[in-house]
């Protein structure tokens, strides 16, 4: 089941970063941050459960910045 989770979170990071690098969205995209956001706490989730400290700290680090993006690019705030 980890194994499960894990591929999932590590889709929705990949899937962001190709929609990323084919225009569809950009950075200040909400949906690009959430889907950011959801993968990493997935897989810090996996990472903490599997005592991982540099996969913990990638993760963890990934999913501030993700929420940050969220609460800084907010379509109310442009």
């Amino acid at each position: 089941m980890l194994q499960v989770i894990s591929v999932i979170g590590a889709m929705l990071i990949l899937l962001a970063f190709a929609l990323s690098q084919i225009g569809k969205w950009n950075r200040r995209h909400p949906m690009y941050n959430l889907t950011n956001l959801v993968g990493s706490v997935l897989l810090a989730v996996i990472a903490v459960l599997e005592i991982q400290i540099g996969f913990i700290l990638l993760e963890v680090t990934w999913a501030v910045l993700s929420a940050y993006a969220l609460i800084k690019f907010r379509p109310d705030q442009a």
